[in-house]
């Protein structure tokens, strides 16, 4: 009773973490869409984009007007410094222009309007409509990454200069773009270094400021409707703060949150497949995490707004989506920085010196996770170019690993079976006796039939829980697959056979969840039955159980458990006909 209690209790507990309670769907009404206190920079706004490119940052808006106000209050505008490094007077543009650098990996787009990064399209990522992957999320305005704010976190009126233009090559041969600007605004320049494997080398120089900050985010890519109700999607902050790698949820935060610099050595922003992150050359004077309510508006681009006060937020507001922007407060007048835009891939981000592969979060059993996915690209790689069939394959292999426990609680479950008419006498001859003429429980008499329960379990040479044993054996594997399978960009919208297309999604028509929930219960039906009865009905319902919490469960994963149980059911089988013939021989 007790083990059965226990694992009643790990199934509840697993549905609790892995199903939280569900968010309301996100139904915004543009009209109860509050819009932010803060003013706007004087005959800057831009008006909303009506298509799915990038919106022109002509129309800079404060940074008040897409996050919240800044935490940290200053007396007065610092007066401008003497410049270090003096741009000539007069450095600007005729126009706008967006020069762009394009790879076989990657296309990127900046503007000279505030010299900011518009887009970053991954060529080999695909979105759910097949369309390349934007690390950038489209907007209704501007400030777009890299813009500049003032010390107190509202916008630079630099976002609004037209900056000169140059191309040029680093020593290495790699593209890098030259922004300049001197005038009426202010002065400033900015230096894009565009690398191989995603990486970005930024070089800033604000002479004319003793205080500034960088403008990064908000959010990671164009999420869908559909990605933005879901709640396995992650859409966090991330930093490595020394060796620890912590992470803030937007959904928790109402206020902009300052976060203590001292150690950190890189700021990013995750969802569950995609990382954008920044490593500053030297230690950031200061940091801001800015929550921000994502609406997505029917022409594809997002809007954003400050996240009201707890007590003043409205019905509307709380069914939104969340996100995060960052502002980085450099010391002194010039910054250098390494941006990572691209994928959550582990063996990519751990070959890197910074440490980004531990933002791939695969839980207390990672251990696991890691050779369980070397074992699938290897498999892909070599043997069959499906992950559905190196899922079936590694589950193969997983089972002959643990076919010796396997075995063993097969024997004790048949040794079970063998004694259970003698517990039952045991328990039969103390029914009567367990409770006196008030109903009061003995606790006397029901230890001495516990007693006489276990010196039978002694003398058979049976453990109660030798049938448990293998099943809680797997409930890691179980676990690792689950981290494994829901995170890992080599499994995203990966195809299996037929009607799965995505082995990282669930079945849309829960064909896979129903088949697993059949062959748990002619799995539990072929095994040897626990000698309790109370045991037993509870082992006959975990199979509705398993496909109730299998139904929004990643394909890859339900597949996984498939097939492990028509293996177990395929290793019974064999170990009833090898007892059938042992008996037999005995016989003889």
């Amino acid at each position: 009773m007790l083990l059965a209690a226990l694992l009643s209790l790990a199934v509840l507990v697993l549905w609790q973490f892995i199903f939280p309670p569900p968010k309301p769907p996100s139904k915004p009404a543009a009209t109860e869409t509050a819009p932010s206190s803060a003013k706007a920079v004087p005959g800057k706004e831009a008006p909303a984009t009506g298509s799915g490119e990038a919106a022109s940052t002509g129309g800079q808006a404060t940074i008040g007007e897409t996050t919240a106000t800044a935490p940290h209050k200053a007396a007065a505008k610092p007066a401008p410094a003497k410049p270090e490094a003096a741009i000539p007077a007069g450095t600007a543009a005729a126009k706008e222009e967006r020069p762009v650098i394009e790879t076989s990996k990657f296309r990127a787009e900046l503007s000279n309007r505030g010299a900011e990064l518009l887009s970053y399209v991954l060529k080999g990522q695909t979105d759910a409509k097949g369309n390349p992957v934007d690390l950038v999320r489209r907007r209704e305005r501007g400030p777009y990454p890299f813009a500049l704010t003032t010390g107190a976190g509202g916008a630079s009126p630099l976002n609004s200069a037209l900056f000169s233009v140059e191309r040029t090559k680093d020593k290495s041969g790699h593209t890098a773009i030259d922004f300049r600007y001197s005038g009426s605004e202010g002065a400033a320049q900015k230096r894009f270094t565009f690398l191989d494997g995603g990486i970005v080398k930024i070089e800033i120089s604000v002479p004319g400021e003793a205080s500034w900050g960088i403008y990064f985010g908000p959010g990671v890519r164009n999420p869908s409707a559909k990605e933005l109700d879901n709640r396995f999607e992650e859409r966090d902050a991330v930093y490595l703060d020394g060796s620890d790698v912590k992470t803030e949820k937007a959904e928790k935060e109402y206020e902009d949150k300052p976060i203590s610099t001292g150690a950190v050595r890189w700021f990013g922003l995750e969802d569950t497949y995609f990382l954008t992150a920044l490593v500053p050359a030297q230690p950031m004077d200061r940091a801001v995490l800015h929550p921000l309510l994502v609406q997505r508006l029917p022409s594809g681009v997002f809007r954003f707004q400050a996240v009201p006060p707890k007590d003043k937020i409205t019905s509307a507001e709380k069914k939104l989506s969340r996100s995060f922007s960052w502002i980085l407060y450099p010391r002194g007048r010039e910054a250098s920085l390494t941006a990572y835009l691209g994928t959550k891939q582990y063996d990519r981000l751990a070959a890197m010196p910074y440490g980004f592969e531990r933002t791939v979060h695969w839980g207390i059993f990672g251990f696991i996770s890691r050779p369980l996915l070397w074992g699938l690209q290897w498999i892909y790689k070599h043997i069959v170019p499906n992950y559905g069939w190196a899922i079936i394959i590694i589950t193969l292999l997983i089972k002959l690993v643990l076919f010796p426990l396997t075995a063993k609680g097969q024997a004790s479950m048949q040794k079970m079976q063998k004694v259970n008419p003698k517990i039952q006498a045991i328990r039969k001859k103390y029914r009567g006796k367990m409770r006196d003429k008030n109903g009061k429980m003995n606790y006397d008499v029901q230890k001495k039939m516990n007693d006489e329960i276990m010196a039978l379990y002694r003398e058979e040479g049976v453990s109660p829980a030798g049938g448990c044993l293998p099943m809680l054996i797997q409930i890691p594997v179980l676990w690792a697959f689950y981290e494994l399978l829901a995170k890992a960009i080599e499994i995203r919208h990966q195809p299996w056979i037929f009607w799965i297309k995505d082995l990282s999604a669930a079945d849309p028509y829960y064909i896979l969840p129903i088949v697993m929930g059949a062959t748990q219960f002619l799995q539990q039906k072929f095994a040897p039955m626990s000698a309790d009865p109370t045991q037993k009905k509870i082992f006959l319902l975990m199979p509705v159980v398993m496909t109730v919490l299998f139904l929004g469960f990643p394909s890859g994963m339900v597949l996984y458990w498939l097939t492990n149980n028509v293996l177990t059911i395929v290793q019974q089988w064999l170990y009833n006909l090898w007892q059938e013939k042992k008996k037999a021989a005995a016989a003889a």
